[in-house]
C-alpha cells in the first residue's frame, strides 16, 4: 500500500456509520434515570446540533419490576414524558430506547411505532434469553419500529451458543446485532475476532453490525475504532464516557476521530462542560481500579460499583484480595 493510499484512508470517512448517544439510558444505570428534564433536553439538543444519528434516551422497562417511585423517567419513556422533552422531533436526529429482555412489558407498554415518537427499539439480551429477544425484535418490527440485538456478555458466553444465536438472528427481523463488552474485558484483539464472526455469520442477511464498549481497561475508545475498521457500522458513546461504572466509549473522541463533515464536536463540549461533568462527583462514572480489577477477571462490575461508595473505596488490595478470593 503507498503512502497515498494511506494517508486517503485516514482522511476519508464512511457516510452510512451511524452514531448512537447511550448518555441518558447508560448513564441512567447510576441514578436510577433520574436526570431532570433540563439535563435531557441539554443532550438531546447537543446530539441535534452535533449530527449525531441517534439518541437513545432511555429504558422501556416495566414498571411491575422497576416501580416509578424508585426510578426517573427514563427508566420508562413513557410517551408523555419523552415528547415533553423532544416534541415530535421534527429533525434528522432518530430516538431509540433499550428494552431488556425479560424486564419489558413489550406487547403493552411498546406502542405502534405510529403512535410514539420513538424511532428504534434496541432489545438488550443474554443469549440464553435469546428466544424471548427474538419474539421482542418481531413485535417491534411489526409495529413499524427499527430494532437491534445488543447480545449482553459475550466474554463469557460459550462460543457455539453465540454463534447458533448469530445464525437465528441472520434470519430475524432485526436490523443490527451489537458486539458488546458488557464486563469491559475485551482487548483489541477480542473485539476484531467478535466483529469478523458477527460479519461472517450475518454477510448474506443484509444486517449491520455494532460496538458497545465498556471502559474497564481504559479501552473503549480504542476498541471502537478496532470495531469501526473491522466494518462495524452502528457505533454507541456517550457525552464525558457517561455510563455504568467505568463508563462508556467518549462521544467527544468518537466525533473527533470519524472525520465526517457532518458532525460538529462543540455542542458536545458545551453539554459536557455545562451539564455532565458536573454530575461526574455526584455519580462517580468513569475508570478506577475497582472496575480494572472486575473488567480483568471477566466479572460484573456490580461489586466494584457497589464498593465505590463504601467507606474502603480507596482500599485497592482489599477489594483485589477479595474479589480473587470470591472467583
Amino acid at each position: 500500500m503507498s503512502h497515498l493510499t494511506k494517508v486517503k484512508e485516514w482522511l476519508s470517512y464512511r457516510p452510512d456509520l451511524k452514531v448512537v448517544d447511550c448518555t441518558i439510558r447508560d448513564g441512567g444505570l447510576m441514578n436510577n434515570s433520574q436526570f431532570d428534564d433540563t439535563v435531557v433536553k441539554a443532550v438531546y439538543e447537543a446530539c441535534l446540533e452535533a449530527g449525531v444519528d441517534y439518541m437513545e434516551i432511555g429504558y422501556k422497562a416495566s414498571k411491575k419490576i422497576f416501580a416509578p417511585s424508585q426510578y426517573g423517567p427514563w427508566r420508562h419513556c413513557n410517551e408523555e414524558d419523552v415528547r415533553r422533552i423532544i416534541g415530535e422531533n421534527d429533525t434528522n436526529l432518530k430516538i431509540a430506547v433499550m428494552a431488556d429482555a425479560e424486564k419489558t412489558d413489550y406487547k403493552t407498554d411498546i406502542l405502534p411505532c405510529d403512535n410514539s415518537v420513538i424511532d428504534m427499539i434496541r432489545v438488550a439480551t443474554y443469549i440464553h434469553q435469546l428466544p424471548i429477544a427474538m419474539d421482542m425484535i418481531k413485535d417491534a418490527h411489526d409495529k413499524g419500529y427499527q430494532a437491534t440485538a445488543n447480545i449482553m456478555g459475550i466474554s463469557v458466553a460459550p462460543e457455539h451458543e453465540l454463534f447458533e444465536g448469530l445464525e437465528l438472528l441472520a434470519e430475524s427481523e432485526v436490523d443490527v446485532i451489537y458486539v458488546v463488552d458488557s464486563f469491559g474485558h475485551l482487548y483489541g484483539e477480542q473485539v476484531r475476532f467478535f466483529v469478523q464472526k458477527y460479519l461472517e455469520y450475518l454477510s448474506d442477511s443484509g444486517k449491520t453490525v455494532g460496538i458497545h464498549a465498556h471502559n474497564n481497561l481504559q479501552l473503549a475508545f480504542a476498541n471502537t475504532i478496532e470495531a469501526i475498521a473491522i466494518g462495524a457500522n452502528m457505533v454507541d458513546a456517550t457525552i464525558g464516557g457517561l455510563g455504568r461504572g467505568a463508563g462508556n466509549c467518549q462521544m467527544e473522541l468518537l466525533l473527533g476521530f470519524l472525520h465526517n463533515p457532518k458532525f460538529n464536536i462543540r455542542p458536545i463540549l458545551k453539554c459536557l462542560q455545562e451539564h455532565i461533568e458536573p454530575k461526574r462527583a455526584e455519580l462517580g462514572w468513569g475508570f478506577d481500579i475497582p472496575y480494572l480489577v472486575t473488567g480483568m477477571l471477566n466479572l460484573h462490575p456490580q461489586t466494584a460499583i457497589e464498593y465505590q461508595t463504601s467507606e474502603q473505596s480507596k482500599d485497592y488490595i482489599g477489594f483485589y484480595d477479595t474479589t480473587i478470593k470470591n472467583i
